[in-house]
């Protein structure tokens, strides 16, 4: 059995806190199982185990575009579409 010796203590914003917590209750993990979970990933691959990425500008402005959805009548009208 595992010992667990250390304390990981960390702020965080109370909203965050309450939100992640509601979604870890959810799939009935604690959160102190989570930052185990999260520590040991990071012990194991000997690195940050998420890709963290900053979009561009490119990304940015398509995320923030306005898009009007098209309906198609088949599959057909699709292909021609693109």
């Amino acid at each position: 059995m595992t010992t667990y010796n250390a304390t990981v203590r960390a702020r965080i914003d109370e909203n965050v806190k309450h939100s992640a917590e509601s979604i870890l209750r959810s799939i009935g993990m604690e959160p102190s199982e989570a930052i185990r979970l999260f520590y040991q990933q990071i012990a194991n691959r000997g690195e940050f185990p998420l890709e963290l990425r900053t979009p561009n500008q490119t990304t940015i402005d398509a995320m923030n575009a306005n898009v009007e959805p098209k309906v198609y009548k088949s599959a057909d009208d699709i292909f021609k579409d693109l």
